[in-house]
Order: structure tokens, then C-alpha cells, then sequence
């Protein structure tokens, strides 16, 4: 079976405090661990960008409920590809909340943790949101 990853970007429909994030990253962990997914979501300024990895048909399955989850709004995905291996395989789910100490630490991405994730600048510029999860998820615990 053929490996997979997608990337995309979505709003939060509502502010979300740090309990309902938790609760979210609890519940990717389950269904992702069931579905032999790998994965790192990234939440700045009310967005998510979020890598999946794993067999095609989980992959897309999973993505589908995220469109049809009341808590996403202005989902777009910046990329669907195949791949000859996981490259997030440490992880059911990384997670990482970005805030104002991050764009100290990494000025080239600033726009990003003031305003969210903008899909459109991310995917004008292709591998830019691989390239962020992948710098983030080195520093992942």
C-alpha cells in the first residue's frame, strides 16, 4: 500500500483555551493511533497546519472528518502527495501552540504566529509548510 502525506491549513471556528486544544490533541492521538497515522499540528492565532502520513485511504478518511468537524473553518489543502516514507513516524500526533516566544526564535516565520497560518502564502511557496513542520517537530519532546 502506498504511503501518503497531506498538508493543510484551517480556523479555529471559536477561540479555543489550552483545555479544548488538549482535548483536541487527546482525540488525534486515538483515532490516529487506530488508523496507523503519523502526524505534527501546529496552532498559532486561532489556525492549525497540520502533516498526515499513512496509507492513502486512512489518510483521506481522516481529513474528510476534519472538513465535516464544526471546529474548522476555511480548511484548504496545501498538499497531497506520496511518499516513500514517514518522515513525523515518532508521533500518532506532534503538537506544538506557536506564539510570540517562537518568533523570536525563528524570525523568518513571524507573519505566521502573529496572524495564523495563511494558506495561500504557504502554498505560494511550495515545501514551506513541510519545511516549518519538519523545523518544529526536531524541537518536539
Amino acid at each position: 500500500m502506498a504511503l501518503i502525506h497531506l498538508i493543510y491549513t484551517s480556523s479555529a471556528a471559536t477561540p479555543l483555551a489550552d483545555l479544548e486544544l488538549d482535548r483536541i490533541l487527546e482525540s488525534s492521538v486515538r483515532h490516529n493511533t487506530q488508523q496507523h497515522l503519523t502526524g505534527m499540528l501546529l496552532y498559532a492565532g486561532g489556525n492549525f497546519m497540520q502533516i498526515l502520513e499513512g496509507e492513502e485511504a486512512a489518510v483521506d478518511e481522516t481529513y474528510n472528518r476534519i472538513i465535516n468537524d464544526p471546529r474548522h473553518t476555511g480548511i484548504l489543502l496545501i498538499n497531497h502527495q506520496p511518499i516513500m516514507q514517514r518522515e513525523f513516524f515518532k508521533w500518532s500526533m506532534g503538537f506544538r501552540r506557536k506564539g510570540k516566544a517562537d518568533a523570536a526564535l525563528h524570525p523568518g516565520y513571524e507573519p505566521f504566529f502573529e496572524r495564523g497560518f495563511d494558506a495561500a502564502s504557504i502554498g505560494a511557496s511550495p515545501g514551506l509548510g513541510l519545511k516549518m513542520l519538519r523545523e518544529f517537530a526536531l524541537n518536539q519532546r
